[in-house]
């Protein structure tokens, strides 16, 4: 079953990687425009498509996860009965809820953290690198958000 509230997140998602995407298709069409019809390559559309694209396949992942359209190696629940079926689905889960919390969502955060405090910004853009980053921790907690809303509905 799916609640009102995951349906509505789903859809500000997708449509947020849609414009993501072609935001980073014009940027990419202006930067062949300007390098090779003006023959001025423009200084900040490199840096711009890199993190653009970092942000289309990290909130990707949330997406895809929310939709459970990962690749999966089902090997061993195809082995199993019913009930362990569920179990291991469960177990699986509990696995990518744990991942996320420690690596995307606490790491992700430190990650953010240590690039406010020092100040990084980006060359070109001169955007601090903590916005950058900070799509990780994002992620972590919209997959943990699925992940669970998942457990609680199977």
């Amino acid at each position: 079953m799916t609640t009102g509230f995951r349906k509505k997140l789903d859809s500000i998602l997708g449509h947020a990687l849609v414009l993501v995407m072609a935001v980073m298709v014009v940027n990419v069409l202006w930067q062949v425009f300007s390098r090779y019809v003006l023959g001025a390559p423009s200084s900040f559309t490199d840096e711009l498509a890199r993190f653009l694209m970092i942000w289309i396949g990290v909130l990707g992942a949330a997406y895809v996860a929310g939709r459970n359209g990962h690749v999966a190696i089902d090997v061993l629940a195809r082995r199993t009965s019913g009930n362990n079926q569920k179990r291991l689905k469960q177990l699986v889960r509990i696995a990518i809820v744990l991942f996320c919390l420690f690596a995307m969502v606490i790491g992700g955060l430190r990650l953010v953290y240590v690039t406010y405090v020092l100040e990084q910004y980006s060359p070109a853009l001169g955007l601090p690198l903590a916005v950058v980053y900070l799509v990780i921790p994002l992620s972590g907690l919209l997959i943990i958000y699925y992940k669970i809303s998942d457990m609680l509905n199977s």
